[in-house]
């Protein structure tokens, strides 16, 4: 799913709480936290000496030892990346990726990202992302949380 895409969606149902699944279904626990959002390029070659280039939006979620049990709203995530995007040059026409790590194991894994109605609790997915780097989760899961600057 391209970043304007998802983006879109959101903006479709800002009401909504906004759910990150893996692809067998299981949802990353309420309370999940949005440590980074990354306007990344690769340079990239390739084992058959094949230069690749291409760029991506990533979501970076960390979910705490003990997370509170609501979802972040569609609403809160936009002001966030509002506010980021004011910050960072994001292309929105760029491939979305999620790396999620929790206090017990980081997750590399196909996600796909789901929003579920606040009020009619039906759930409809939005997208599938590819398998990407839980590496730079790795760094967030040991340092101390800071406070929530957009609240």
């Amino acid at each position: 799913m391209k970043t304007n895409e998802f983006i879109s969606a959101l903006r479709a149902a800002p009401q909504n709480q906004l759910v990150f699944t893996d692809m067998d279904g299981q949802a990353v626990p309420g309370g999940y936290h949005l440590t980074e959002l990354k306007a990344t390029s690769f340079d990239t070659v390739d084992c058959a000496g094949q230069v690749n280039r291409w760029q991506e939006t990533i979501v970076q979620l960390w979910v705490p030892p003990d997370p509170a049990d609501d979802y972040m709203t569609a609403a809160k995530f936009l002001k966030i990346f509002d506010q980021v995007r004011g910050m960072i040059p994001i292309n929105f026409d760029t491939e979305i990726r999620v790396e999620y790590g929790d206090h017990w194991f980081l997750l590399c894994c196909e996600n796909a990202i789901v929003l579920r109605g606040l009020s009619e609790n039906k759930t409809r997915h939005v997208c599938a992302v590819k398998r990407i780097s839980a590496r730079c989760v790795r760094r967030c899961v040991n340092q101390a949380p800071v406070a929530n600057q957009y609240e």
